[in-house]
């Protein structure tokens, strides 16, 4: 089991995912007892707060635009419960389940680094749920990435409370059903606990830190499958000679020429045929390294930006102990991460544009020299002609999902809250092109380990090989049509969990 101890400022994107992709018997989450400590000081503020009556935002006033309205000290508990409830406007399907979890971690990490003046149990309790696989049901409708991602947020904070819906060992149930059944109790909200549950940009990360765990992934593996088509249209690797890109030094294209290189080495078929056959290669071969690299210089934004949010304090207002103030600012609001997350949708979308256009090269034989779609006897057999069409409404469709969500904002709360960033409409649209792009590499190893069959004996490099044989384990040579549909779900299953970067390092060590 990994154990985690949290404290606030340690927590990893790797960790965050990692943790969120586990089964509750594989991982494990506490608190540190100096967080715990933490914790408890800034509750004591809010308290004595409350004890000297005095008007504070979030403690003993109404929230956004009602933020002039102080509440009486007998009710500051209902203003809780009735905040979460009626905040709880969620539509649309739930987040799956490793969203889920990923936005309650990332809200904890953010509480116990103790300027929010929080309950602690409250906290514990929210880590023992992601302990015991309770899975708040979210939908992932309704935030704007301002004031927090209060929708979201508060069906978590709901179900906190003994009150709202999660998924519990395959089951929706009541959560205090689900509590009971492990021995837990719902919490008790006092004076600022529902606010500060909801009043942060936890949904937006969590989405932003699956995009860039899974985005590295799809980079280095983009780098590999571009090598295998070139090996299969019998193009040449001259272009990513490292002369070339040290003259034009961008980090993500000297990287990328870097992997290629050592992916490529040792291929037959390189040598098999004159470099200057055809002059040069189109850019979608000869341009990898530039494309290639640009994308992920989008990448290595992103991570900065996320990895600086992850162990962030994103409520309002903020409790400092040291003083006893509390001050209201806007740490809520998620421009930097819906900027960025728009960008690395950009950039992702950009891999599975070109490799659309490495495919075409295959099933075109006036370029590749290869049966046309990648079939023996074409006529009688379609081959892989209509995966290409698939792969090309992916990347068309990508087009319209990397519209930047980060360009729109919508005054709400009576113009109070009058600019917002649309930060899990971002999250959201980044994920789906993600997904897209692992079906477009699926589709293009599909058609370049087909295209290599044609060109036996003849091997390409070991690395690739290693490439080769782990796919011909669950999708064997096309003789003739067949479903391809089932091929191309194995492939992505292959993409999406990095199989395929961990047999290419055998040979080649560790690619940037």
């Amino acid at each position: 089991m990994k154990q985690s101890e949290l404290n606030g400022t340690n927590l990893t994107l790797q960790d965050l995912v990692t943790i969120a992709r586990a089964k509750p018997t594989d991982a494990k989450v506490t608190i540190c007892p100096k967080a715990w400590e933490r914790m408890q000081r800034s509750r004591q503020v809010v308290l004595d707060i409350v004890k000297k009556g005095k008007p504070v935002y979030g403690i003993n006033t109404g929230f956004g635009a009602l933020a002039s309205k102080q509440i009486a000290d007998k009710d500051l508990g209902q203003l809780q419960y009735n905040l979460i409830r009626s905040h709880c406007t969620g539509v649309g399907a739930p987040f799956s389940r490793e969203v889920t979890r990923a936005i309650m971690l990332s809200r904890a990490n953010c509480l116990i680094q103790g300027f929010s003046g929080v309950t602690p149990e409250t906290i514990k309790l929210l880590l023992d749920m992601i302990n015991h696989g309770i899975n708040p049901v979210i939908p992932e409708k309704g935030s704007v990435g301002a004031s927090g991602d209060l929708a979201p947020l508060s069906h978590v904070a709901l179900a906190l409370i003994g009150e709202g819906d999660v998924e519990y060992q395959g089951k929706v149930v009541r959560s205090d059903f689900a509590f009971h059944q492990v021995g837990l109790t719902a919490a008790i909200l006092g004076p600022k606990d529902g606010l500060a549950l909801i009043n942060g940009t936890s949904v937006m990360l969590a989405l932003g830190a699956i995009a860039v765990i899974d985005s590295d992934r799809i980079m280095k593996q983009a780098d590999i499958i571009s090598c295998l088509t070139l090996d299969a249209v019998r193009g040449t690797p001259s272009a990513f000679d490292m002369r070339i890109s040290q003259l034009k030094p961008q980090i993500g294209q000297v990287d990328v020429s870097a992997n290629l290189l050592k992916i490529i080495a040792g291929s037959e078929i390189i040598h098999s045929h004159p470099e200057d056959g055809k002059v040069q290669d189109p850019y979608s071969l000869r341009c990898i390294p530039q494309v290639h690299g640009a994308c992920r210089q989008t990448l290595r934004h992103a991570r900065e930006v996320l990895e600086c949010e992850l162990n962030s304090v994103t409520d309002n207002p903020l409790v400092f102990p040291e003083t006893g103030e509390v001050v209201s600012g806007g740490n809520f609001h998620g421009e930097a991460l819906a900027l960025c997350m728009d960008y690395l949708a950009m950039g992702v979308s950009e891999i599975g544009n070109i490799a659309e256009r490495r495919v075409e090269k295959m099933m075109n034989p006036h370029f590749s020299d290869l049966p046309a779609f990648l079939t023996k006897n074409s006529g009688l057999n379609s081959g892989l002609m209509i995966a290409h069409v698939t792969m090309a409404a992916l990347a068309s469709e990508n087009k319209g999902l990397c519209h930047p969500a980060s360009i729109d904002s919508i005054p709400t709360s009576t113009d109070k809250e009058d600019h917002v960033s649309m930060g899990v409409t971002a999250g959201r649209k980044l994920l789906e092109v993600i997904k897209n792009v692992q079906h477009c590499l699926a589709i293009e190893l599909l058609c370049n380990t087909q295209g290599v069959e044609f060109l036996r004996p003849l091997k390409t490099s070991p690395a690739l090989e290693r490439v080769i044989t782990l796919v011909r384990k669950h999708v064997a040579p096309i003789e003739d049509d067949r479903v391809f549909h089932k091929d191309i779900e194995w492939l992505y299953r292959l993409v999406q969990n990095g199989e395929i970067i961990a047999e290419a390092e055998q040979v080649t060590g560790p690619l940037n």
